[in-house]
């Protein structure tokens, strides 16, 4: 009698295990021998616009100004001097990979100029190479609705069904669109890069400074330079370079460009690297040759064990230059009060 039950109680168990095409279909799953169609995904940020959404996260709003950079929205970080009468305003360039807050240079110097009296704008630049971000993998796309059973009679009279003819479906023979040029690709980075300065400049403006001084660190340095050698703002007579890099495949070199500018420059380098030295010492060179009226290089030693010392020596340099060499838009020169 036991032997009877025995069939009757193993398709009872297996019952679960066989679903229903309708709850497939149900469930999103895709029958043996189909092929879900592609859905393409939408691309993933820029690092830079990742960090930015960092900082306001962490930042308070009092600290953040949102600029527009031709259509891109970008995120500053404003601090306004500690004074009654604000000396001028400091734009801080950040370097590639950096932001607005880095704790090398740019961090320290936006939070500790105020207290000397300067006002205090940073930003975040670009990713480095310009290209676009690449877009997410493709993933298979969900069914949103439970398709009813078909009868294997029906099935046959209306043929294969449209997920199948999808699955089938040859893949696309289009040409790829062809890679950007080298050129292209750096070309419309400084449009981004100088649409940024640009976009700091007139919220500057707006605050109607004794001074504007552009401030580069690392490839930042780069930048500040070429803007100031091709957009040439008459209201921008201040230059400061930070331990300046050239980006990697941009030209003209920091030595062919820098002294032709003619502005209060201020050029700080760590003399304890040998590539660090040997090209701060071509700029000074050439800045001999093009008789140079306000170029001042500031040699500073390198603490690597003792960063807080290292930002602390760069920020009293600084702050000295400020006070010593600064040219104000009128061509006087203010000393410290």
């Amino acid at each position: 009698m036991l032997r009877a039950f025995r069939p009757i109680l193993a398709a009872l168990c297996l019952t679960p295990l066989l679903a229903s095409p309708a709850l497939l279909a149900e469930e999103g799953a895709t029958a043996p021998g189909e092929h879900a169609p592609l859905v393409e995904r939408a691309p993933l940020e820029e690092r830079s616009r990742e960090e930015a959404s960092g900082l306001e996260r962490q930042l308070p709003q009092r600290a953040q100004q949102q600029l527009k950079a031709g259509t891109e929205p970008v995120l500053a970080l404003w601090q306004p001097a500690n004074v009654g009468t604000p000396k001028g305003l400091v734009i801080l360039l950040p370097g590639d990979g950096e932001t607005a807050d880095w704790p090398e240079a740019v961090g320290p110097l936006r939070r500790r100029l105020p207290n000397a009296g300067w006002s205090t704008l940073a930003l975040t630049l670009p990713d480095p190479s310009g290209d676009p971000p690449p877009p997410r993998p493709p993933k298979a796309e969900e069914a949103t609705k439970a398709e009813p059973a078909v009868s294997p009679e029906k099935a046959e009279e209306e043929g294969p069904s449209t997920t199948e003819q999808a699955g089938s479906a040859e893949p696309s023979t289009d040409p790829a669109p062809p890679p950007l040029s080298r050129d292209a690709i750096q070309k419309t980075q400084t449009e981004r890069v100088f649409a940024r300065i640009e976009a700091a400049l007139a919220f500057a403006r707006e605050q109607q400074p004794k001074s504007i001084v552009l401030l580069g660190h690392g490839t930042g340095a780069y930048w500040a330079t070429q803007f100031l050698a091709t957009q040439e703002p008459q209201d921008v007579r201040n230059l400061l370079l930070v331990a300046a890099e050239l980006p990697a495949g941009y030209e003209p070199p920091l030595e062919e460009s820098l002294p032709a500018l003619k502005l209060a420059t201020g050029d700080f380098y760590y003399k304890d690297q040998p590539a660090d030295r040997d090209a701060a010492l071509r700029r000074l060179h050439a800045s001999k040759r093009q008789k140079h009226p306000a170029y001042i290089q500031i040699a500073m030693k390198g603490l690597p064990a003792d960063p807080a010392t290292e930002q602390e020596q760069l920020i009293r340099r600084i702050r000295g230059w400020l006070s010593l060499h600064l040219e104000a838009q009128g061509g006087a020169t203010p000393k410290d009060d």
